[in-house]
């Protein structure tokens, strides 16, 4: 690899000791990266806090829009909405809906998750590739020319109910619970009048980090969706399925977990971690009830409480040491402010109101975060999907940044190199070559067949946040999206 030469900007990149890390899409529980609670503090679970909400009244199965709020995406003469779609009368789902800045009657529909589990897709909006990019004071913003609602319709969805905006009963606890509230909330946003011009553009689910897990269950569950409104024995609107892209995903512990070791001392930077906590880390991931046991105790149809002990154990002896006092997000930093926080933005009513947004914001809900600890859910693979579509034939990419530390780069190669599909044996032929952008070298990618990796240098966890060399933030994350979209392979420019 090229040596890397980042342009920072006076951005602050700073970085949080990883046992104290405060913000981010991995919830800390009791200072551990990735923890389950211990205390008896998930019996709100099923509770509306109705002080939370200043709500209008739910219509079931309908959508509650605010229509070009001029928050955002200022671009003359391009739409937006914003709003709920009500799956019932106690759970509401909150959307933004911006349509591309070129040819939208014709340009694909996406739609972006992020993950946690339980963070808000607002932190891809404001922080990666929205229209519009927080600044450093983090309570203005400014228009993003590297937003992917330049070639694409883009649909942020703050999901499960009870994330972000989004607000109600939080009884969601796996990706496969989660995978039917968000195919349910796409019926009623395809179907309502402003918006069902889109069902027959292609369509694509896009995700990052725990959505590792939710981008391959999603796409399976719509997958059979759509084929059961095929043969008839699901009522429904169909969608032009075409696409899954995922970004520093988690996907599969057996995996992932090992690669924790490697990259704390094998990354292309420095060194995370002494000697001497890598080898506890390591002993901690191979004994004969550690880590590695754990994992395959869970997936080998292991219970909910089986899973969530593995979670518990690997995070606090595995993961969370072996980040050291570096940020596990951006591993060149030690008090990574970058980028920058937008909660003061989300929280400042002028905004909320004219948004329609009917919720206290938060970047991630404990609650939810705390059902899917209890089933364990975290340390189920999410493989057996990610073959399932892979196999069906749609355009699948994964992309991660080299400086994340939390959903490193080593471990999703090892995730696809595990994988058995029939793209397996191309891609284990083929050797990395570079990726340019304009000339630059942006990274190492290959295709095989309909599947596509790209390892993007100097970025962190949220990939279109970064830049790298001469090109600008988002630049490179513009040009992939771009490629896959467009159902064709990645290619240097």
């Amino acid at each position: 690899m090229p040596s890397v030469v980042l342009s920072l900007l006076g951005l602050g990149l700073g970085a949080l000791h990883a046992s104290s890390v405060s913000a981010g899409q991995v919830p800390v529980v009791d200072g551990v990266i990735g923890g389950v609670r211990t205390s008896d503090s998930t019996t709100k679970n099923l509770e509306t806090l109705a002080s939370d909400v200043r709500a209008s009244t739910p219509t079931p199965g309908a959508l509650r829009v605010t229509e070009n709020s001029g928050i955002c995406e200022t671009t003359e003469g391009v739409y937006q909405a914003s709003g709920y779609g009500d799956l019932s009368e106690d759970e509401s789902v909150w959307f933004w809906f911006f349509e591309a800045r070129n040819n939208p009657d014709t340009a694909p529909l996406i739609t972006w998750f992020n993950g946690g589990p339980g963070s808000s897709s607002m932190i891809g909006l404001f922080q990666e590739l929205g229209p519009c990019r927080i600044n450093n004071d983090s309570s203005t913003v400014s228009l993003n020319p590297y937003a992917w609602n330049e070639y694409a319709n883009v649909l942020f969805i703050d999901q499960p109910v009870g994330v972000g905006f989004s607000y109600g009963t939080s009884t969601v606890g796996t990706s496969e619970e989660a995978a039917s509230d968000v195919w349910d909330f796409m019926q009623i946003w395809i179907t309502d009048e402003r918006f069902s011009k889109y069902a027959a553009n292609d369509f694509a689910i896009w995700t990052e980090s725990y959505g590792g897990h939710y981008g391959p269950t999603f796409a399976s569950y719509f997958m059979d969706q759509i084929a059961g409104i095929a043969n008839g024995t699901v009522s429904g609107t169909p969608l032009n399925f075409k696409t899954l892209g995922i970004g520093n995903g988690l996907t599969d512990a057996m995996a992932q977990y090992p690669q924790y070791l490697t990259y704390s001392q094998n990354n292309p930077y420095h060194p995370l971690v002494s000697s001497t906590v890598y080898n506890r880390a390591n002993t901690s991931m191979y004994s004969s009830n550690g880590c590695q046991h754990q994992i395959e105790a869970c997936n080998n149809n292991g219970s909910n409480s089986v899973c969530s002990s593995a979670q518990s154990y690997c995070n606090n002896n595995v993961l969370s040491p072996l980040a050291g006092d570096y940020d596990v997000y951006y591993v060149l930093s030690t008090n990574d402010d970058y980028p920058p926080d937008i909660t003061p933005y989300l929280t400042n009513s002028s905004i909320t109101d004219a948004i329609g947004a009917e919720a206290d914001w938060q970047e991630t809900s404990t609650t939810v975060y705390d059902n899917f600890a209890a089933t364990g859910d975290w340390m189920r693979t999410k493989s057996p999907y990610l073959e399932k579509v892979i196999a069906a034939g749609l355009k699948v990419v994964l992309y991660n940044g080299d400086a994340d530390f939390i959903c490193n780069y080593m471990g999703d190669e090892a995730t696809i190199d595990a994988l058995q599909t029939s793209t397996s044996s191309l891609w284990a032929s083929q050797s990395f070559a570079n990726y340019t952008v304009n000339g630059t070298v942006a990274g190492l990618y290959k295709n095989a067949d309909n599947f596509s990796y790209i390892r993007f240098y100097g970025s962190g966890h949220e990939v279109p946040a970064y830049e790298y060399g001469d090109l600008a933030r988002g630049q490179a994350a513009l040009q992939m999206f771009e490629q896959i979209m467009m159902g064709g392979a990645l290619v240097p420019t």
